[in-house]
C-alpha cells in the first residue's frame, strides 16, 4: 500500500475558478486580478517563511488580494472584498479529482491532502465540494508555521499519517511544490496541466501576452533546479496503479 499525498490549490482545485467572482466584481479586470492575486499569494508564503513572520494562508490570501486591488487602482468595499475571498472556500475541483481519489482509496491506498491552506480553509473547501468523503486526512502546514516548500512542511506527512518517505507519492501541479517534495525525498508525480507545446503556441501566437499566459510561463512549467519529478502525468487518473516503490 502506498500513501498518496496531494497538494490542494491547482492540483485538486482550479484556482482560476475565482475568476467568476473577480470578473463579476470588476468587469474586464477579472483575469488580471485572478493571476496577479495568485502570483502574490504564493510570493507572500515564501516571503513570510523566509522572514520568520508567519501568518496563516487566509491572512496571506487577504493580503495578496488587497495588494492586487490597490496596485490596479480598484476599490472594493468590505462586502465585495469578502465575497471575492469567499471563492477560496468554494473553488471548483478539477473533473478528474474525485474519481482519482476514490479510485486510489478503492485500491487500498491512503489518500490525503498536504496544503499551505489554513486548516479552517481546507476543511471548509473539501466539505463544500464533496471531496471530504474521498480523503483519509486533510493536513495544513499551520502547525509548523512554515509554508511549502520548506522541509518542515513535508515532515508532517510522517507525523500525521505514519508513512515513511519511501511509501509516499506526492502529487502536485505546482513546480515549486514538486521540487520541494522531491528534495525532501518523496517520490513525486507532477501533473502537467499546461503542456510545453500548448504554452509555446500561446506565447508565439503573435498576440500580446494575456495575464493567464504570463502566469503559465512563470508558475506552470517545471523549474530548472535538477529536481525532476519521478512521474509526469496529464490527468489525475494516471495515478491509479502507480506505486511508491515502482
Amino acid at each position: 500500500m502506498s500513501t498518496f499525498v496531494f497538494d490542494a490549490y491547482g492540483t485538486l482545485y482550479d484556482v482560476n475558478s475565482v475568476a467568476t467572482a473577480t470578473e463579476e466584481a470588476f468587469p474586464g479586470y477579472g483575469d488580471t486580478i485572478t493571476q496577479v492575486w495568485r502570483l502574490k499569494q504564493l510570493e507572500y508564503t515564501w516571503l513570510r517563511s523566509l522572514m520568520g513572520r508567519y501568518e496563516d494562508f487566509w491572512s496571506v490570501t487577504q493580503e495578496s488580494l488587497a495588494y492586487t486591488l490597490n496596485t490596479l487602482g480598484l476599490q472594493a468595499g468590505p462586502e465585495t472584498f469578502d465575497s471575492i475571498l469567499d471563492r477560496y472556500l468554494h473553488l471548483t475541483p478539477y473533473p478528474d479529482a474525485l474519481e482519482a481519489l476514490e479510485g486510489l482509496r478503492a485500491a487500498g491506498h491512503q489518500v490525503a491532502i498536504l496544503s499551505n491552506g489554513s486548516q479552517g480553509m481546507l476543511d471548509a473547501l473539501v466539505k463544500n465540494t464533496g471531496l471530504d468523503t474521498a480523503l483519509d486526512a486533510v493536513i495544513s502546514i499551520d502547525e509548523k508555521r512554515l509554508f511549502k516548500p520548506t522541509p518542515e512542511a513535508y515532515s508532517l506527512v510522517a507525523e500525521k499519517l505514519g508513512a515513511s518517505t519511501d511509501e509516499v507519492v506526492f502529487v502536485s501541479c505546482n513546480p515549486f511544490d514538486t521540487c520541494g517534495a522531491k528534495s525532501f525525498g518523496f517520490k513525486v508525480a507532477w501533473i502537467e496541466r499546461v503542456p510545453a507545446i500548448s504554452l509555446q503556441a500561446e506565447v508565439h501566437s503573435g498576440q500580446s501576452l494575456e495575464p493567464s499566459t504570463m502566469f503559465k510561463v512563470l508558475r506552470m512549467r517545471m523549474d530548472e533546479l535538477n529536481l525532476d519529478p519521478d512521474v509526469r502525468i496529464h490527468t489525475l487518473l494516471d495515478l491509479i496503479g502507480l506505486e511508491a516503490n515502482a
